[in-house]
């Protein structure tokens, strides 16, 4: 049974428009992401998505918060299990760099920021923040928010440049995250004691 043809609660509604508007993300881009387009792709009406997010830019900021809440809980599990040793910090570059690439978040923040609609990024920025303070209890002394820092703008910069600029280089197009992984573990090994 399609979407369309059952009644769903408003909560379900509101996690397929959203999943559909992260799936046109992707497709097609940020500019693919209307109000019209999300609600045909899952069978419903314009009204019933403006009832739900309120305006365009309502589903904008409500789609910024769904791809920071998936992102950053997959990014602070490979932080913790790099922790542990069962990961490494190549995952946690790897995750974000694909979270910003083809998670369409590298997408989706330049989009918000030259239509002028930047506060439909806090959710991703306080996404961040709360991950990043909940790695930082109880590592006080590990540099987390200047590594996040970091990683965050090497990942949205590459989504947004890295290829055409590797390929003028004449670089391997992986090349910013080795360069991002390398930045990271040096920063690890430095915090381990002898």
């Amino acid at each position: 049974m399609s979407i369309a043809k059952r009644r769903l609660s408003p909560e379900a509604s509101r996690s397929a428009a959203l999943e559909a508007a992260r799936a046109l993300l992707i497709e097609a881009g940020p500019q693919a992401v209307t109000l019209k387009a999300v609600a045909a792709r899952i069978g419903r009406t314009h009204a019933n998505l403006l009832h739900h997010f309120g305006s365009a830019s309502g589903l904008q900021k409500a789609l910024s918060a769904y791809l920071a809440s998936t992102i950053t809980a997959k990014i602070g599990d490979a932080v913790k299990r790099s922790r542990t040793g069962e990961g490494s910090p190549r995952d946690v570059v790897d995750l974000t760099f694909d979270a910003f690439d083809k998670g369409g978040g590298g997408a989706l923040a330049s989009w918000m920021i030259l239509s002028g609609n930047e506060d439909a990024l806090d959710p991703m920025i306080e996404a961040i923040h709360r991950l990043v303070d909940e790695l930082g209890e109880g590592h006080e002394d590990v540099p987390i928010h200047e590594e996040t820092l970091s990683l965050v703008l090497a990942a949205l910069g590459d989504a947004l440049l890295g290829a055409p600029m590797a390929n003028a280089l004449g670089l391997p197009r992986e090349t910013a995250r080795r360069l991002a992984a390398e930045q990271l573990m040096r920063s690890v090994s430095l915090r381990r004691p002898e």
